[in-house]
């Protein structure tokens, strides 16, 4: 049965039976569909229907949603009252008047109604907040400054978070009294309203110290954020009580590979590590890879206070100058990561691959190994490089390491003859000082090494998605999907007004489409340009049981098996996978998960993306920081993007800053669509995405982490014979990029674009995710 008929029969159903709940098993019984792949269809069904606000999902009971026909979604709110409703990821956002808002608030989960339909498939609707669902700030970070003791308020905060920095914060007297100038946690008792529609009202629930004090910078967005920085006693007491060695009873079912020369290749500062290779050559000619994972899940039971806390974390965050970890240390750091000569247990697969890198068999299972290595990227690209001297101090491995760099290359070369579509973006590394201020900031360079152990992974990867894929069973997967047609056609059109047009449908984008575009621009100076506007066309990659695959990786089957101490997914992966082992792959089997598996990919997907939030912004505060003693000082950069109210400028050491429209003094300068370019009315000179630039440092915040810059030389700038046209579509253009500038436009310079990070879901760097957004 086709899966939007399956989806409409179910819904039905439920809303004819609105005052009843039914299981996912109630459903496929009632519709005679009992075989494992149509039991699968009804569990994607049901979950679509959730997903799309049709259904509700309690526990693994599904229930009619008395809400449908209003729509849920998060709030984006503008300085000048209006705002935008976000509740899908492909369509258009909700507009919403002043005088509809409901005074809600950035980041308020809200119930809106339609006042007008979309007028065309590329421009949203007009609703009206309906109800504030769920408040984004009901607690809040900020510094307390004391004021006169007027109507039972003792002072103010200043708000830490920048989307909400213009509201007037007023502290009463029923919490806390704290001292001028300290940080606070406060809670608000009363939300902005018609009579204050700027105003809240909170007391304080928590000192955290001073403005000033070492840290307290990053803490705040941390807290800000709402991410979990400390653990429950709860939770490190039952973490102290697991064992810091392997117990000869735990070997049992479990196959001994201590002998085979694993190793694991990290940064040098990498203390959680979680995943160990080998290689070598068969008789054959083809290649054996044994990737080997830490087995999390043997010490973070089902249930347990450390899963239920792993699970609120979703993922460790990776700072400037911390980690917070999903697990607690002793865990993350000891008895599940693989430490060199040590016994650790391990979640195996083990892959036979041919000269052409394909996998032609594979294993999986449970294993007890042993590093023989703790190695870093540095010496392993070395060896691979022919440094003798650090080939003779690990001679006994660097014939492994030669092995490994030829399957490396196979499997790269595989990759690029499907399309995987690669962009190298730098990647800084923000250095501080003792007291944790930022005093530097360098590119991490990726050497073989760093590919080789990307490559591995992947394949890992690739391989257990395959095989629970071809089982037809409810598994989580990593996904991302292809570009929707507007999206795609936007992009098509301004690549071939740069004159690189792109071969194919945009109806049916493939990744190989793209990847010849590349290859067609490398090297050409509008390669920056369309790399980065390839970027912003394509979608976010997420969790889902929906195994739709992932384009950016050209793969058809893909999950995340490799990282179970700091992500949650991989941690759900090897339970799925152990229980499929243990129960089979028949009905009853499934049953166990196939009704959580869609809120798990919900709510992992969610808790990345504030990972991602959280370590921008500290990233952007760090980077502000290091600039605020370099105001007037020149530099040179990149342009990265260009938008009706300025250009944003990227510097070689990856600080991003504004030249705001009104500091371009030389020309009354205009907006071209179809080249994503400013261009000077009388002179014109035209500015656009990846051209080279020299700044100066106009001012700079770290409060609100931004960096002005000013255009030096402008008068040296390139000139076209390009002429905007006149605005017969009105002040924005048309089409979906007409919303995106009209809502960057009106967010002014305090949000600049948000950039993706790479196309990859690989490991990188000191165990930062980089490529995270796929």
């Amino acid at each position: 049965m086709e899966i939007e008929q399956l989806k409409s029969q179910i819904n039905g159903f439920l809303k004819a039976n609105r005052e009843q709940k039914f299981t996912a098993q109630n459903m496929a019984d009632g519709l005679r569909m009992n075989s494992a792949a149509e039991y699968q269809q009804i569990v994607n069904a049901m979950n679509a229907l959730v997903r799309q606000g049709d259904a509700l999902d309690d526990n693994g009971e599904y229930t009619y949603n008395v809400n449908a026909g209003f729509v849920l979604g998060e709030y984006r709110a503008n300085d000048k009252g209006f705002g935008f409703v976000k509740y899908d990821t492909e369509l258009p956002d909700f507009f919403i008047n002043p005088e509809n808002t409901l005074q809600a608030m950035q980041g308020d989960k809200v119930r809106v109604s339609t006042l007008k339909p979309a007028p065309s498939p590329d421009r949203g609707p007009e609703g009206k907040v309906e109800e504030i669902i769920e408040h984004a700030y009901e607690r809040i970070v900020g510094t307390f400054s004391l004021g006169s003791e007027a109507n039972e308020m003792i002072g103010e905060l200043k708000i830490s978070d920048k989307k909400a920095m213009s509201f007037k914060v007023l502290v009463n007297s029923n919490g806390l009294t704290p001292n001028d100038g300290q940080v606070v946690v406060a809670e608000v008792t009363r939300f902005p309203d018609k009579i204050h529609p700027r105003e809240l009202v909170a007391n304080v629930v928590e000192t955290l110290g001073y403005k000033d004090d070492p840290g307290m910078d990053i803490l705040q967005i941390v807290r800000s954020k709402k991410v979990p920085s400390e653990f429950p006693q709860d939770v490190l007491d039952d973490a102290a009580n697991i064992s810091v060695d392997v117990p000869e009873s735990d070997w049992a079912g479990r196959e001994d590979i201590t002998e085979q020369t694993l190793v694991t290749i990290d940064g040098s500062d990498t203390k959680d590590i979680d995943d160990a290779v080998v290689v070598w050559k068969l008789d054959n000619g083809n290649y054996h890879l044994g990737v080997h994972i830490a087995d999390v899940s043997h010490y973070v039971t089902e249930g347990s206070t450390i899963d239920a806390e792993a699970y609120t974390r979703g993922t460790s965050v990776y700072l400037t100058d911390r980690v917070i970890p999903m697990l607690p240390r002793n865990i993350s750091n000891g008895i599940a990561s693989l430490n060199p000569n040590v016994v650790r247990l391990a979640m195996s697969a083990e892959m036979e691959i041919d000269k052409q890198g394909q996998v032609v068999n594979h294993r999986l299972h449970t294993s007890v190994m042993k590093s023989h290595a703790r190695m870093t990227y540095d010496a392993v690209n070395k060896i691979l490089e022919g440094d003798v001297f650090v080939q003779e101090e690990y001679a006994q491995l660097t014939p492994m390491f030669k092995v490994m760099g030829e399957l490396h290359e196979i499997l790269y070369k595989k990759r690029q003859a499907r399309g995987a579509i690669e962009f190298d973006a730098p990647e800084a590394q923000i250095i501080v000082d003792e007291q944790g201020k930022a005093i530097d900031i360098k590119l991490r360079e990726r050497g073989t090494a760093e590919r080789l152990i990307e490559s591995f992974m992947l394949t890992a990867n690739e391989t257990v998605a395959e095989h629970f894929d071809k089982m037809a069973v409810p598994f989580l997967y990593r996904i991302h999907e292809s570009p929707d047609e507007e999206r795609a056609k936007s992009f098509f059109e301004f690549s071939k007004a740069l004159g690189h047009p792109v071969y194919g449908d945009p109806s049916k984008v493939t990744p190989l489409m793209l990847q010849k575009l590349m290859a067609d621009v490398a090297g050409d100076p509008t390669e920056q340009m369309i790399s980065t506007m390839m970027l912003r066309a394509m979608k976010q990659a997420k969790y889902s049981p929906d195994p739709v695959g992932h384009f950016g990786l050209g793969a058809k089957y893909y999950t995340h098996f490799t990282s179970p101490i700091r992500r949650y997914p991989d941690l759900t992966v090897h339970r799925l996978i152990k229980w499929y082992e243990k129960h089979g792959y028949g009905i009853d089997a499934q049953e166990k998960y196939a009704d959580k598996l869609g809120q798990i990919g919900v709510d992992t997907s969610t808790r990345e993306r504030r990972a991602i939030d959280t370590e921008r912004d500290v990233d952007a505060l760090k980077k502000a920081e290091y600039m605020m003693d370099k105001v007037g000082l020149e530099f040179n950069g990149v342009i990265n993007s260009a938008l009706k109210f300025g250009l944003f400028i990227s510097l070689e050491n990856t600080v991003e800053g504004l030249v705001h429209i009104s500091n371009l003094t030389d020309d009354h300068y205009e907006y071209d669509e179809a080249h994503a370019a400013l261009i000077g009315r009388s002179k014109h000179r035209i500015f656009q995405i990846g051209q080279k630039v020299r700044v100066k440092v106009l001012r700079v915040n770290k409060d609100e982490r931004t960096v002005d810059f000013m255009l030096i030389d402008i008068e040296n700038a390139p000139t076209t014979e390009i002429r905007v046209a006149t605005k017969s579509h009105g002040k924005f253009g048309t089409g979906r990029n007409r919303d995106e500038r009209r809502k960057n436009e009106r967010r002014g310079k305090s949000e600049g674009p948000r950039q993706k990070r790479g196309p990859l879901d690989a490991k990188q760097g000191q165990k930062r995710d980089s490529k995270r957004n796929f």
